[in-house]
């Protein structure tokens, strides 16, 4: 192995860039050229490629984003689109690559893998989505900005005896909802893996308005179906109590990684490079009980998927 490439793809995640210098190091101390792909599968296609060194990933262990950068590509979901990619990859001479990125970039992995480009993946996602692995880069950041937020929302929702509900990412996992409103002290947690009653999220806000507390959060996963001003709208008709809403958004993507993502990601890019000179392919990096792994991309993507009930109950328990 002379060549290897690396590309980040899908939503960006704090953590990405203390990957991606951890990909170039452990490559180039193995005396393996390392290429840079900018702009994910759509700039594999297009040829955006460039040679990396020891400065190109220099002072970019603390930074968000990517500096690869990231974009979607409909163009790489067709059999035209990945025989560009093909061709892309034999002219610059790469042999195997790195996808940093969440299930969509691992299925267009997977397809470059069956065409025999050695490739592995790394779990580079928010949402902590991948079920196979327990956790994902950039999902502790994520959790620490939501906390972070939920402090300085309750200071003003406490001003003015309001109830608060924060929407955060999670179309179909809850977990930033969930850990967030644990380490957030949050009165209720709406995630899309559990029904909900509105009347019960009511009763805490009534009991709790009773005992004499001035403030409430509510956190809100934005894929539970529903609309966060509406449900505000029904919780204050109901409940007599000034509610507020936020939403977080894209500032969860944003900011320095945590320490715990930017060791995650290190130990996650070196390991994909020891798989890649060991002739592996097709193969994702994860971590199962605190130790890195790596597994067939075929069966970790088809891994179901278990919600943390007994995390949920404890919300319940905790914000009585």
């Amino acid at each position: 192995m002379k060549t290897i490439g690396v590309l980040t793809s899908g939503g960006d995640a704090p953590g990405m860039n203390a990957a991606i210098r951890a990909v170039v190091r452990a490559g180039i101390y193995n005396d393996m050229k390392v290429m840079g792909i900018d702009q994910g599968y759509n700039g594999l296609i297009n040829g955006n490629i460039k040679e990396m060194n020891l400065s190109s990933v220099a002072d970019i262990i603390h930074r968000g984003g990517t500096i690869l950068k990231t974009a979607r590509c409909e163009e790489f979901r067709t059999e035209e689109g990945r025989k560009k990619a093909l061709n892309v990859l034999k002219v610059f001479g790469i042999e195997g690559l790195v996808v940093i990125g969440g299930d969509g970039s691992f299925t267009g992995a997977s397809k470059l893998s069956e065409a025999g480009i050695k490739t592995i993946g790394i779990p580079g996602t928010i949402d902590n989505d991948l079920a196979y692995t327990d956790y994902t880069i950039g999902f502790d950041t994520a959790v620490n900005t939501v906390v972070d937020a939920i402090t300085k929302i309750r200071d003003t929702s406490t001003s003015h005896g309001r109830a608060n509900i924060v929407e955060v990412m999670g179309r179909h996992c809850g977990d930033i909802a969930l850990y967030a409103g644990l380490a957030g002290g949050a009165e209720s947690v709406i995630v899309p893996e559990e029904e909900f009653s509105i009347d019960d999220v009511c009763r805490k806000l009534i009991q709790g308005r009773s005992r004499g507390k001035l403030h409430s959060i509510i956190m809100l996963a934005e894929g539970i179906g529903g609309n966060a001003f509406e449900l505000g709208k029904e919780i204050e008709e109901v409940t007599g109590i000034e509610t507020k809403v936020t939403v977080l958004g894209h500032i969860q993507r944003g900011g320095s990684p945590s320490s715990f993502d930017r060791i995650l990601a290190s130990k996650m890019g070196a390991k994909a490079v020891e798989l890649i000179m060991n002739d592996e392919s097709g193969r994702v990096v994860g971590m199962k009980e605190n130790k890195i792994m790596h597994m067939d991309i075929h069966e970790a993507l088809s891994v179901e998927r278990i919600f943390d009930k007994e995390m949920y109950e404890l919300t319940k328990i905790l914000s009585i």
